[in-house]
C-alpha cells in the first residue's frame, strides 16, 4: 500500500507547553479535514496532554523519545490502521510493531531534523522530517544508501513499547482507556532477542586516546578558542561524564560553582544526571592543571569559588552554557583529525575505532582505564553515578567472560 508522507505532530516540550493548533496549520488542517473522523483530533489531545505531563516529569531527551514514539504511533493509528486506540487488541499492537520493523521507505530519512520552521508566524511543517531514520555508520558514507536495509535496534524496539505502555497507562488513569493492549503484547513481540552476548566495551585504546588528547592540544597552539574543546575532552574522559551531564538544559545548568572542595582539600564535582540524580565526582589532582589552564584562556581566577556562577562550558558567542549538541560537535572535531592522523601514521586498522567513537566512548574509556589501574569498584561505581556495583562489573570488568575468555585461548583445532 502506498502511504502519504506523514505530518510531524507535535513541537518541542517548550512549544507544547503553550500550544495552539491554529499556530500549526498543516496539522490543524489533517486533524480536522472534513473526511477526518471525530477521534483523531481527540486522540491528538490525548496526546498532547500525556507528553505535557511527560515533559513536566522527565528530561529533554526523554521527552523526545516519548514524543517521537508517539507521534509515530498515532500517525499509524491515522494513516494507516484508522482505528481509535481504545478499541485495539493485543493483535493489533503487534500489527504496528511489523509496520515500525518495516516502515514504508517514503517514511524512512537519513538525517535527523526539526519538525517545524516558524515562517509568516505560523509554524510551518519541515519538508525534510521523517518519522523514521537510517543511521549509518560515521566510516560508510554513501550518497545512495538503501533505505530498505532500515532495521530497528532492540533498544528502539524496547523504546516503543515503553512510550505506548506508558501512553495507555497515562490514559488508564484519567478513566479514558481501561485496557493495556501493548503492555500484554510486548511478551508476545517476535523481534526481542534474548541477548546473552559477551558485551564490547566501546572505548578508546591507550593508544588512540593519547592521539585524541594530543591533537586537542596541538590545536590550542594554533587557535586558542580550542582550550574549550580540550577542556571538555579531559572533562569527559577523566571525570566519566555523560554529554548531558556538562550541558547547558532545562532543568540544570553546570556552573564552576559546582566545583568545590571538601575538608580535606580533595575537589568534587557536583553532577545532575540520569533519573535527576546528584551525584559528587571526585576529581584527580592532574584534572585540575586542564581546569585552571581552561579557566585561565577565560580570564577566570585559577580555580572556582562557591560564588562562581559562571558556565562550565560557555558559548563563544552570547551567554549562558552549550548544548549537547554543541558540545558534541566539539569532540566529533577532534576524533576526525586525530583518525586522519593516526590513520596516516600507523594505519587503517589503527585508527578505526577513532571513526567509529561517540562522546560517549570517553566515559567508558575513563572508567575503563581506572579498572585496569586496580581502582576500587565501589569508588569508581559511585563517581559513574550506578545504581550499584553490578552495574559497573557488567558493563566494564565482566570477570566472569574474562575466565571464560583465559580458559578458552588453549583449545586446540588438532
Amino acid at each position: 500500500m502506498k502511504l502519504d508522507k506523514p505530518l510531524p505532530l507535535f513541537p518541542t516540550h517548550n512549544e507544547l507547553k503553550h500550544i495552539r493548533l491554529s499556530d500549526y496549520p498543516s496539522v490543524q488542517a489533517f486533524l480536522t479535514e472534513p473526511d477526518a473522523p471525530s477521534w483523531r483530533l481527540q486522540h491528538w489531545q490525548w496526546a498532547v496532554d500525556f507528553l505535557k505531563y511527560m515533559g513536566r516529569n522527565k528530561s529533554e531527551h526523554t521527552y523526545s523519545r516519548f514524543r517521537n514514539e508517539t507521534e509515530r504511533f498515532l500517525t499509524w493509528l491515522f494513516v494507516v490502521k484508522q482505528q481509535p486506540m481504545d478499541d485495539l487488541r493485543k493483535s493489533d499492537i503487534l500489527e504496528y510493531v511489523d509496520f515500525c520493523w518495516k516502515p514504508p521507505v517514503s517514511w524512512i530519512g537519513l538525517a535527523s531534523y526539526d519538525r517545524f520552521i516558524y515562517q509568516n508566524g505560523v509554524f510551518q511543517v519541515n519538508e525534510k522530517w521523517l518519522p523514521f531514520r537510517l543511521k549509518l555508520p560515521k566510516n560508510q558514507v554513501s550518497e545512495n544508501p538503501d533505505k530498505k536495509k532500515y532495521k530497528p535496534s532492540q533498544e528502539t524496539l524496547k523504546s516503543l513499547f515503553t512510550a505506548i505502555i506508558a501512553f495507555y497507562k497515562y490514559l488508564m488513569n484519567e478513566e479514558i482507556c481501561y485496557g493495556n493492549p501493548a503492555q500484554v503484547a510486548k511478551t508476545d513481540c517476535r523481534y526481542f532477542i534474548a541477548d546473552a552476548q559477551v558485551k564490547e566495551i566501546r572505548r578508546l585504546s591507550e593508544d588512540q586516546w593519547q592521539y585524541v588528547l594530543d591533537i586537542a592540544e596541538s590545536l590550542t597552539k594554533q587557535d586558542h578558542t580550542y582550550e574549550r574543546s580540550l577542556f571538555v575532552i579531559a572533562s569527559l574522559k577523566t571525570l566519566f561524564l555523560r554529554i548531558s551531564e556538562l550541558s547547558d538544559r532545562r532543568d540544570w545548568s553546570p556552573e564552576m560553582r559546582h566545583f568545590w572542595q571538601d575538608e580535606d582539600k580533595n575537589w568534587w564535582l557536583k553532577i545532575y544526571g540520569k533519573g535527576r540524580k546528584l551525584r559528587d565526582v571526585s576529581v584527580p589532582t592532574q584534572y585540575l592543571s586542564y581546569l585552571k589552564r581552561y579557566r585561565a584562556y577565560r580570564a577566570l581566577p585559577s580555580l572556582p569559588s562557591s560564588s562562581d556562577m559562571s558556565p562550565i562550558v560557555e558559548k563563544i558567542r552570547g551567554q549562558g552554557g552549550m548544548t549537547a549538541r554543541h558540545l558534541t560537535r566539539l569532540v566529533q572535531e577532534v576524533f576526525d583529525k586525530a583518525y586522519e592522523l593516526m590513520k596516516a601514521k600507523e594505519g587503517e586498522d589503527a585508527a578505526r575505532k577513532l571513526q567509529e567513537a561517540s562522546t560517549h566512548w570517553l566515559r567508558h574509556t575513563g572508567a575503563s582505564m581506572e579498572i585496569e589501574r586496580g581502582r576500587a569498584l565501589k569508588d569508581l561505581s559511585e563517581d559513574l553515578g550506578h545504581a550499584s556495583m553490578a552495574t559497573t562489573d557488567t558493563i566494564y570488568v565482566q570477570s566472569e567472560n574474562k575466565k571464560r575468555a583465559a580458559s578458552g585461548k588453549d583449545r586446540l583445532v588438532d
